[in-house]
């Protein structure tokens, strides 16, 4: 059984084993560990809140789950809906519930918001900070590391945990992580929030504020304003729906719509 559930809900929660086969079933058909580790945790409040037989799920439990969470932002309370929608429909699917308790509960409308892509010329600054394109040998290893984890995650488009979560065929080791944590000597992989701690260090000392995600809007943006099409960046970024990657289309008008009001402002200041 996943240790996690194990440790937090306990091998005799009755829903416990359903949860961890729910899981196993999402990594064999090819979920991304994010999103496998986004559903566990949502999955794991929700069975804290709702300790009966998963046969005897019904939409009441669900609804009062979702209530609980009313301070949460609606993408957050999104997301968990999509959690225990996404394991009750697996349940129906193997005989373990005879209707769905979700076909009853309104999904959660999420107000859209453009991303915040970071400048260019700030990441820049900020793996400049971290150190030089060119490998100095009196350069410790673990800043040579975290400035191919962070351009890797920048270049590619991918998320932080996804890029601390590579693994790889020959570096230099026979197999495993190819971004090793420094400090617990056995070779596992650095984990997010490590990367998470050491990027914060190394903006404070560029002297910018940029979130870590921030690096996946950045890509998506320039690749947005090069031209690329949306179906393009959406395949690129992983998206499910075009609607999604959509948003960067928008804001690239956004930034357009700005420039424009810019100049005719320094028009009209010239021709007076």
């Amino acid at each position: 059984m996943d240790p996690v559930i194990a440790e937090q809900l306990g091998r005799a929660h009755s829903l416990a084993r359903h949860l961890d086969d729910f899981l196993t079933d999402l990594a064999n058909a090819g979920a991304s560990a994010h999103t496998r580790r986004a559903y566990r945790g949502d999955l794991i409040a929700f069975a804290a809140h709702h300790g009966e037989e998963l046969g005897a799920l019904s939409a009441g439990p669900v609804r009062a789950f979702l209530a609980e969470l009313a301070d949460l932002s609606p993408a957050s309370r999104k997301r968990k809906r999509a959690a225990v929608a996404s394991f009750a429909k697996w349940a129906v699917r193997h005989d373990l519930l005879t209707a769905n308790p979700m076909d009853r509960i309104d999904t959660v409308k999420v107000p859209k918001t453009l991303p915040r892509p970071a400048a260019a010329a700030d990441v820049a600054k900020v793996l400049a900070a971290i150190c030089s394109r060119r490998p100095r040998k009196d350069l410790p290893l673990d800043r040579l590391r975290d400035r191919v984890l962070f351009e890797t995650a920048y270049v590619c488009g991918a998320r932080a945990s996804e890029v601390c979560g590579l693994y790889l065929a020959r570096a230099g080791y026979s197999a495993g992580p190819l971004f090793r944590a420094s400090i617990n000597g056995r070779g596992g992989p650095l984990s997010y929030d490590a990367a998470h701690h050491r990027w914060q260090t190394y903006c404070a000392t560029a002297g910018v504020e940029i979130d870590i995600h921030q690096l996946r809007h950045a890509h998506a943006t320039e690749l947005i304003n090069a031209g690329v099409s949306i179906e393009a960046v959406r395949r690129r970024l992983g998206h499910a729906s075009a609607e999604t990657t959509q948003l960067y289309a928008l804001l690239d008008d956004k930034v357009a719509d700005a420039e424009i009001r810019a100049a005719r402002r320094h028009r009209d200041r010239t021709s007076r």
